[in-house]
């Protein structure tokens, strides 16, 4: 199972990034962070690509776990090799 960790120093910027990406008013009760966990390795490649497509619009971090205690920093610089990754490690 792999998972995606947001982080921001503010929770509004969680909340407005969570609302669109899923379209729908998105409430995390003031967290700091939001954690997700996917069965699909391939879904997580969606909000990856969001992320990045909006780096300038929230203040906000990501990071991957693709293995149990190993956790990657999803830039715009390594964003497309990450998601080029995950279809190869993943390819079903």
């Amino acid at each position: 199972m792999v998972s995606v960790n947001l982080y921001s120093e503010n929770s509004k910027e969680l909340e407005k990034f969570l609302s669109a990406f899923y379209n729908s008013n998105f409430d995390i009760n003031d967290d700091l962070s939001w954690e997700h966990k996917y069965e699909n390795p391939i879904e997580i490649t969606e909000i990856i690509g969001t992320y990045v497509d909006n780096l300038d619009d929230f203040k906000i971090m990501m990071w991957i776990s693709l293995d149990k205690g190993l956790y990657i920093n999803v830039t715009q610089e390594n964003a497309n090799n990450l998601i080029k990754y995950l279809y190869e490690r993943y390819p079903y």
